[in-house]
């Protein structure tokens, strides 16, 4: 389809009644859509309900005690906790049935890779950002992992 026939169907469009035009030549298809100002609905006010009376003081439960150490952080070996960067699923190996990238008691270097963690089927390399020895792998093999959860002691 040539120019001059393309801008004489826009120009149709924009001084016509249709919003939309579609026209298909052999194997060539042009769909041309006016888009038209959008008005916007005022917003209803939204009403709160009534405040409910409070409870007096003597009428609450008694608030739990905050445990002093989860079982997770007790039984931590000392030196840095590797946190995962993101959301995704932890890898030990670079492909399955492969050696794993660290063992503990391996030492490494700020930037050597420790795991991989896939996110929207993307592997992501995830690098130590502290140097020494490997004292825990506190991820399973396969498993997810949250943004923030300790991945390994570096110590």
């Amino acid at each position: 389809m040539d120019l001059r026939k393309l801008g004489k169907l826009i120009d149709l469009v924009q001084q016509s009644d249709i919003s939309e035009l579609e026209i298909t030549e052999g194997e060539e298809k042009v769909r041309i859509a006016k888009h038209q100002a959008i008005h916007a609905i005022a917003p209803q006010p939204l009403y709160a309900p009534p405040p409910v009376a409070a409870l007096p003081p003597a009428a609450l439960p008694p608030a739990a005690p905050a445990p002093a150490d989860t079982p997770e952080t007790a039984t931590l070996p000392e030196g840095h906790v590797m946190k995962s960067p993101m959301v995704g699923t932890f890898y030990r190996a670079t492909a399955p049935g492969a050696a794993p990238l660290v063992e503990v008691g391996q030492s490494v270097a700020v930037g050597d890779r420790l795991c991989i963690i896939e996110a929207m089927k993307l592997m992501n390399e995830i690098e130590a950002d502290a140097a020494g020895a490997i004292k825990a792998v506190l991820a399973e093999n396969g498993q997810p992992v949250e943004f923030g959860q300790p991945l390994f002691v570096i110590g």
